[in-house]
């Protein structure tokens, strides 16, 4: 609505209503009559309203009868109001308007989760078709097992194991040979990580670099070992890949699926998790082939699996 209609030009003007003859009337005024009336002529002057706009008058004696809305189109105006009322989803009609889209909580909490199901499943075949996306996996933890602390290398598309080595100890020759090796292995490939908060022990690529009693490594990409670069898009981890596949949440009106803190009962934990590194780096290389194949189990109570609808675009009632 515009702040202010300007006059027309050639028209009368009345700056008050009272001025107004009789007989003449708004467009507004005109369909408020029984029966309700439109103009049938052009307008024969224009009165001033709320101080900087002028409405256009017509004569009443030119005016004509308004079209009436037919008991069809009456019909159809009032589906639509009671559409705006309806899941177009699920069907469940509401006390408040839906608004755009016409979906109700319920069901957009589980398109949302579709939605970064279905991106899980993308990145994963994305990454099984790039010949030079790798899985990293190390253990370097000062608590680890014996014999645990290590590193390696699997291809993801070919499922082979490029690089595998013990670590050794900060600072010694030995861990700057694998820092080395690593720069040199990973140049140019996309690297997924591993989950740096499972099992017995974490592992974490950036504890490479740094001790264990150091203040933790600024997010961001390292530009020395971008290899090691914590939580960044270029480096997902396979958790956050296989939590948007599998779509567990810890309560059911959260729409941010996460890996569960503690594995067991109903949800085993998909991948291996040993002391032999490049047996788990092979393990998890399988899951992200069977999310891009469709074949990695799901949670049963994933929230688009709810009802049985789906949630896929364009499987939605008009």
């Amino acid at each position: 609505m515009p702040r202010s209609i300007p006059a027309l030009p050639g028209l009368i003007r009345y700056t008050r209503w009272d001025q107004v003859p009789a007989g003449l009337h708004t467009k507004t005024q005109l369909g408020r009559m029984d029966p309700p009336l439109k103009p049938g002529a052009d307008p024969v002057g224009q009165v001033l309203y709320h101080g900087n706009s002028y409405a256009p008058l017509y004569d009443v004696a030119t005016a004509v009868p308004k079209r009436r809305v037919s008991p069809a189109q009456r019909a159809v105006l009032d589906r639509a109001r009671t559409l705006q009322y309806e899941c177009r989803r699920c069907g469940t009609a509401g006390t408040e308007p839906l608004g755009r889209g016409r979906y109700c909580d319920r069901c957009r909490d589980a398109m949302t989760m579709w939605e970064q199901h279905d991106q899980a499943q993308t990145l994963a075949r994305e990454l099984v078709a790039d010949p030079a996306a790798v899985l990293l996996v190390v253990d370097v933890a000062p608590d680890s097992l014996p014999g645990a602390q290590g590193v390696a290398v699997v291809s993801v598309r070919d499922r082979q194991v490029l690089y595998a080595a013990e670590a050794g100890e900060h600072g010694t020759p030995e861990r700057g040979a694998v820092v080395d090796r690593l720069d040199s292995l990973l140049a140019g490939r996309r690297v997924v990580e591993e989950p740096n908060f499972m099992g017995p022990h974490r592992r974490f690529p950036q504890a490479l670099l740094r001790l264990p009693t150091s203040d933790p490594v600024v997010p961001g990409r390292d530009p020395l070992h971008p290899w090691a670069a914590p939580h960044s898009e270029e480096n997902p981890s396979l958790s956050r890949i296989w939590a948007g596949w599998y779509g567990w949440t810890e309560r059911p009106s959260y729409t941010r699926p996460c890996v569960p803190w503690e594995w067991g009962g109903d949800i085993p934990m998909p991948w291996t998790r040993s002391l032999d590194l490049a047996a788990d780096g092979l393990s998890m290389a399988g899951v992200l082939h069977r999310i891009a194949d469709g074949t990695e189990p799901v949670w049963e109570r994933a929230a688009w699996t709810l009802d049985g609808h789906g949630a896929e675009r364009g499987k939605v009632s008009a």
